[in-house]
């Protein structure tokens, strides 16, 4: 006993929880399959790594702040572009964010890149790495309200932390020009330094109307697309093609039939 009460207050001291908890069943066997001392030390060092890994990640999505039903699993991906189909592939082992690459997404209302940049940031964080998700509007007024307080560069600091930085429905929101410089600056402290992740409605040739000015635009596109991934999902409105598949004929009545197109199931939910 005294033992025991030794060995749980140095695994405390060393801060290994796990070890602490599961050294009296690895014990036990341990003894009965005739484990060897290494084995026996193989086997708690691998439940408290596995501990550690598991904290590390619940760490990750929660500071990721990810929409938890926007991932890869609950995403139709035969309905995506054979060409983006590979480049997804490609980009899940992690690889573009060692190389400071971006990845951006265009494609109409309901194609699915929302859905498609949330499912890899998730794959991401599996993985251990840091992403950060924001919408657009909720992001540039952060940086508004950190530049207004004198905070920006502290700000902008703070964001660097995380290797990928998903900016969901740029243009999606008509800004005023402050709001864009603040988002021109995040855009060029993060030229080569880290990657972006844009979704987006708007080609660039339309980009001049969320940055206001020709000179800006062009600046701001070309930091984007020197080391980029761009994902086209010229594809039909998923929503669109549920509300169409709910009102065939034979098709099963929903709530709220008749008074206009049913929300789509929530787990394909996809902008």
């Amino acid at each position: 006993m005294e033992l025991q009460t030794q060995l749980n207050q140095y695994l405390r001291e060393l801060c290994l929880p796990a070890m602490r908890e599961n050294y009296p069943e690895v014990a036990r066997q341990a003894l009965a399959e005739t484990l060897s001392f290494e084995q026996f030390l193989l086997e708690l060092a691998r439940r408290e790594a596995e501990r550690r890994r598991e904290h590390r990640i619940e760490r990750l999505r929660q500071e990721a702040r990810l929409p938890s039903a926007k991932r890869l699993e609950s995403f139709e991906q035969e309905r995506l572009p054979p060409k983006v189909r590979l480049q997804l592939a490609a980009l899940l082992d992690g690889g573009f964010l060692g190389r400071r690459e971006n990845v951006l997404a265009f494609g109409h209302p309901g194609s699915g890149k929302t859905h498609l940049l949330c499912g890899l940031c998730h794959a991401l964080v599996e993985q251990g790495r840091r992403v950060r998700y924001a919408t657009c509007s909720l992001l540039v007024q952060e940086l508004l309200v950190a530049k207004r307080e004198l905070k920006l560069a502290g700000h902008l600091r703070q964001l660097r932390r995380f290797e990928a930085l998903l900016i969901d429905d740029l243009g999606y929101v008509q800004q005023s020009r402050e709001e864009m410089e603040v988002l021109f600056t995040l855009l060029a402290d993060r030229y080569e330094t880290g990657s972006v992740l844009i979704t987006s409605n708007l080609p660039f040739s339309q980009w001049e109307a969320i940055f206001k000015d020709p000179m800006t635009t062009a600046a701001a596109i070309d930091r984007l697309v020197h080391h980029s991934v761009i994902l086209e999902l010229n594809v039909p409105s998923y929503r669109m093609e549920q509300a169409q598949r709910q009102t065939e004929p034979g098709s099963a009545p929903t709530a709220g039939a008749g008074a206009g197109p049913a929300a789509p199931v929530p787990a394909r939910n996809v902008t």
